[in-house]
């Protein structure tokens, strides 16, 4: 299948004013300049005339899925307030793939989440990537687990705090997480020992352990919730102590310690910032926010925390994001190659290149105004959404 004619977006190296893309078996076969194309004359080719194509967008932090639409408690499935650790719950256990806002994620171009628990626990469990095709979840996850979720801040204080039990401060959320964290680092040591030496034994099957080996081995990033400054630099005190691969998630007061940020090699996941300052914590929220926080050289991906955001909005939101000074490229990235990289998917999305997943859409303009929406979507190179102009 051939779409020539194009304007291509790839969010690598350059876009390709006058070019085509080759898919095969859900894979761009190949990508270039209308001047090397060459017709399989068995293959159909559909004439795009100039329109644009861009990669699949991914949200990197949402709960889709989590939290069905339009329920309460019934489809409330994102926090498990009973338990204050929870390393060991996974997110695909949780995830309604059948959830009509799959559906619309993918007609906004969004082709690729990251969702699961959400902050009321200092560990909340383990994060999933997914296509947005919908359907049985085993068939579209990417990459399961892709992070381990911890938070800090008012949330797991405010969720403990109505249940009159630990953590109702900050001091107290740090410690289960650093308790669990040196547990598991003990576990690991006593798995060592046996495997060493049959003086010792296996210590007994602990599945919070369990969860948290890939995390101590550095094998599994954190996400860490976190909003004001000081909730952002004790996540990066807690990873360092324990040698973790982090992102910051929200860092909402980020870019008033840009540079501080930005010399840790933080990455960020910015946002939502297209919402109301709902609680103490996000009194410092601006749009402005991902723009400082890219140009002080931070790596950035753009999210909704959907469903506080409709995911819908995603492209949206990083035109928002230009509107208030964020370079348009940055913006761009920051919604494609950005949170590929920073997931460690970048070999499967984000981007258009040849081998990658045929993640992308068909756009008229510029998908970042309130008025853009997509002609044409696909994924895995199978059309999920068609106006019917693209034939």
């Amino acid at each position: 299948m051939h779409f020539i004619n194009a304007y291509i977006y790839t969010a690598e190296e350059r876009a390709i004013p006058e070019g085509f893309i080759t898919v095969r078996d859900g894979k761009f076969t190949a990508v270039g300049e209308m001047k090397d194309f060459v017709c399989n004359g068995d293959e159909p080719v559909t004439d795009l005339g100039g329109k644009r194509i861009y990669p699949g967008f991914i949200d990197a932090h949402t709960h889709v899925g989590m939290w069905d639409d339009g329920l309460g408690f019934e489809g409330d499935d994102g926090n498990e307030d009973g338990l204050t650790s929870a390393a060991s719950l996974r997110a695909i256990d949780a995830i309604n793939s059948f959830d009509r806002c799959f559906t619309e994620a993918h007609e906004a171009g969004v082709t690729a989440v990251v969702t699961g628990p959400g902050s009321a626990n200092p560990i909340g469990g383990t994060m999933a990537a997914v296509k947005t095709t919908g359907g049985r979840v085993d068939r579209l996850v990417i990459k399961s687990p892709v992070s381990m979720k911890m938070a800090l801040g008012e949330n797991p204080k405010t969720t403990h705090h109505n249940r009159d039990e630990s953590p109702m401060t900050r001091m107290a959320t740090a410690k289960i997480i650093r308790d669990a964290l040196i547990k598991t680092r003990r576990y690991a040591e006593d798995i060592d020992k046996a495997a060493e030496s049959d003086d010792y034994d296996l210590p007994d099957f602990d599945a919070e352990c369990e969860a948290l080996l890939p995390v101590i081995k550095g094998e599994l990033p954190v996400h860490i919730h976190a909003h004001r400054r000081d909730d952002i630099f004790t996540g990066i005190r807690i990873a360092e102590e324990f040698g973790l691969k982090y992102v910051l998630v929200h860092a909402t007061e980020g870019y008033m310690v840009a540079n501080e940020l930005a010399e840790c090699g933080a990455d960020i996941f910015s946002g939502p910032f297209l919402s109301d300052r709902s609680k103490p914590e996000l009194m410092n929220l601006t749009p402005k926010s991902p723009g400082i926080i890219a140009s002080a050289g931070i790596r950035t991906a753009i999210v909704t925390d959907h469903p506080v955001i409709p995911i819908q909005y995603l492209p949206l939101c990083a035109g928002l994001a230009v509107r208030e000074g964020m370079d348009y490229d940055a913006a761009l990235r920051a919604i494609t190659v950005n949170p590929a990289r920073i997931l460690g998917l970048d070999d499967r999305i984000g981007s258009i290149r040849q081998g990658k997943d045929a993640d992308f859409s068909v756009f008229e303009g510029d998908p970042l105004t309130l008025a853009a929406k997509p002609l044409a979507v696909y994924i895995d190179g199978e059309a999920v959404y068609n106006t019917g102009i693209i034939q």
